[in-house]
């Protein structure tokens, strides 16, 4: 097994911090985590250099009108990591993942309309050498992911997590993103603390423009960001993906109880036989055994379930990965 580092306890601190606010200033991480600023900014930094964190800033697609799919992409065995590899490198996918035998790619496809997303879907995927079967779910529901939190990063106490809280109010209606908004999400998306000078850069906009826009955005639930790193680094090594089927009845109370649980840090309501997904995150195969037999056991909305083993992350949100570190497309 590959030796990957796993990070100290100040630096977990530091890495959950930054999941509850991810442009959170130094000053502020510093005073909460009870360090100096310099301590702040010379371990973020390492861990930044060294492609083992990433801060970015992603759309949340129920919120912008975005038109999200769960794909499982079947292919020949010698063509799996290929196909992998060029659908890590379209922007309008991410979470790409080898599966199962190592033949099965999971992907999440986030297009601006029905048409872009239909294009990839009946012309680009099935055109593509080697892949044998496309199966694709659209998105209905997401119960944890995204503004939600995966409970897994636990060091911090509540109180230095409440100190750290900003409120958002998805209740507005959905928000269309005009050009300036694109290349202010685009920027965002490639370093999520990217300076407002750099953004007011790149997007022709003024510092205070700029400044006002993400701060808009993020208070109606539009952006949000979301710290990119390998569970592994955190003593987590066995990622599975769930596939439960539950009468629609209890879909909603299904999705929001597996949502609950700290080892599912993605949960979401889908189209198809089996009705919800989740991503499990666990420290083994016998952390995974004892949280099926359990936990999820003790469903009992749950009718049938599959667990499809993760043997490889080949993307994450936006950024690729090469073993265990983070590195840009």
């Amino acid at each position: 097994m590959d030796e990957i580092e796993v990070l100290d306890e100040l630096d977990q601190a530091l890495v959950q911090a930054l999941t509850v606010d991810g442009r959170v200033p130094f000053s502020r991480l510093a005073e909460v985590l009870e360090v100096s600023d310099q301590t702040v900014i010379r371990r973020y930094r390492r861990l930044r250099g060294e492609g083992l964190l990433r801060v970015v800033g992603l759309p949340l697609g129920e919120k912008l009108g975005l038109y999200e799919s769960w794909l499982r992409v079947q292919c020949t065995p010698d063509a799996a990591l290929a196909v992998a590899d060029g659908l890590a490198r379209r922007p309008d996918i991410s979470w790409v993942t080898l599966n199962s035998g190592g033949t099965e790619i999971h992907c999440i496809t986030r297009a601006r309309s029905r048409q872009d997303r239909d294009n990839l879907l009946l012309q680009k995927l099935p055109g593509t050498r080697r892949v044998t079967g496309i199966a694709a779910h659209s998105v209905l529901r997401t119960f944890v992911g995204g503004l939600g939190r995966w409970g897994g990063l636990d060091v911090l106490t509540q109180a230095q997590v409440a100190a750290l809280e900003r409120p958002v109010d998805r209740s507005g209606p959905k928000i269309r993103l005009d050009e300036a908004e694109s290349a202010l999400l685009a920027e965002l998306g490639r370093d999520g603390r990217t300076g407002y000078p750099e953004l007011a850069r790149a997007t022709g906009l003024s510092e205070s423009t700029v400044r006002r826009r993400v701060e808009q955005l993020r208070a109606e639930g539009a952006i949000y960001f979301d710290v990119e790193i390998d569970p592994r680094h955190f003593g987590y090594r066995t990622q599975a993906v769930l596939l439960a089927t539950v009468p629609p009845s209890e879909l909603a109370q299904a999705g929001a109880e597996l949502g609950g649980h700290r080892e599912v840090p993605f949960a979401a309501a889908i189209t198809g036989s089996a009705n919800l997904l989740a991503v499990v995150i666990c420290r083994d195969d016998d952390a995974l055994y004892e949280y099926l037999t359990t936990r999820v056991g003790a469903l009992s909305t749950v009718r049938q379930l599959e667990v499809v083993p993760v043997l490889r992350t080949v993307k994450r949100a936006g950024m690729l990965m090469d073993g265990a570190r983070l590195v840009d497309l």
